[in-house]
């Protein structure tokens, strides 16, 4: 086997965790679901690396009806429901309706992921912050969790929310600042995610920032099919790998593995209300 299809090979599923976690951001569409039965087989390699709940996050309208219906194939799986940043060129009043409308399904348990994006250039920062005040102010009529996408982003992002007043809980998706900025968010109450990138050996000042979150603020994510974490960066990504960020996680912030599991999950309960969607 060529060492390009040994990339194109999902990581082993390791074993299971010694208590079970969530994934709070992943996207299983993306990951090649289309139907309940490709839906449960991600779940069911989640199940047996001790993730037992996952949330899946939509980016476009067609994926956000797609993540309210795959949330009722299998009670392990939530959904979250917005338009990426990225895609906000042309969000009208039509796009608008169907998310005030899907938002309202129990199973759906944050709006997100929404915010700005400035790495890409497929919308103008206009639009988006825009969209990013619409979001935010949706995130608090339905009095559900802000799931924010923050892309070279970070003081706009902060400066928005202060502008529009926060919704009650806001979740930094894939968070990527520095401890300074992490610091912030943290003093602001908000909730940070780390995904595989906080296992990157050169991502320094995140791996930094990943030791200083207190864990009430803490949860963890995989951003599958993307950010495959370390040792297997550059690999597709599924939720089951959430199980070798925690690892790493805890091996850094100075913790047993089960200490970290139960208390991000806890966290992960709390913050998308997972007992009572």
């Amino acid at each position: 086997m060529s060492k390009r299809d040994r990339k194109r090979e999902l990581p082993p599923v390791p074993e299971a965790l010694p208590a079970s976690a969530v994934d709070a951001h992943t996207h299983l569409d993306a990951c090649g679901a289309k139907t309940p039965d490709e839906v449960h087989a991600i779940v069911e390699r989640a199940q047996a690396a001790g993730v037992g709940r996952v949330v899946t996050v939509a980016d476009d309208i067609a994926s956000a009806q797609w993540a309210v219906e795959a949330s009722t194939w299998d009670d392990r799986v939530f959904a979250a429901v917005a338009l990426h940043p990225t895609r906000t060129k042309d969000f009208d009043d039509a796009d608008r309706e169907v998310l005030e409308q899907l938002v309202e399904h129990p199973r759906v348990v944050a709006v997100g992921e929404t915010g700005l994006d400035y790495y890409w250039d497929y919308s103008p920062p206009e639009p988006q912050q825009e969209a990013f005040r619409w979001h935010i102010d949706l995130a608090k009529r339905v009095g559900k969790p802000l799931m924010i996408h923050d892309r070279e982003a970070h003081q706009d992002i902060l400066r928005i929310l202060a502008e529009e007043g926060a919704p009650e809980t806001v979740v930094f998706h894939c968070f990527s600042g520095d401890a300074e900025f992490a610091q912030d968010c943290v003093d602001a109450g908000y909730v940070l995610s780390f995904a595989g990138t906080a296992t990157f050996r050169n991502a320094k000042a995140l791996r930094e920032a990943a030791q200083l979150v207190p864990l009430e603020q803490f949860v963890v994510e995989t951003d599958a099919p993307f950010l495959t974490p370390h040792p297997f960066r550059g690999h597709p990504n599924e939720p089951y790998c959430v199980n070798y960020t925690l690892r790493e996680l805890a091996e850094l912030r100075g913790m047993t593995l089960e200490e970290l599991v139960v208390a991000t999950t806890a966290t992960a309960e709390r913050v998308f209300r997972l007992d009572q969607a």
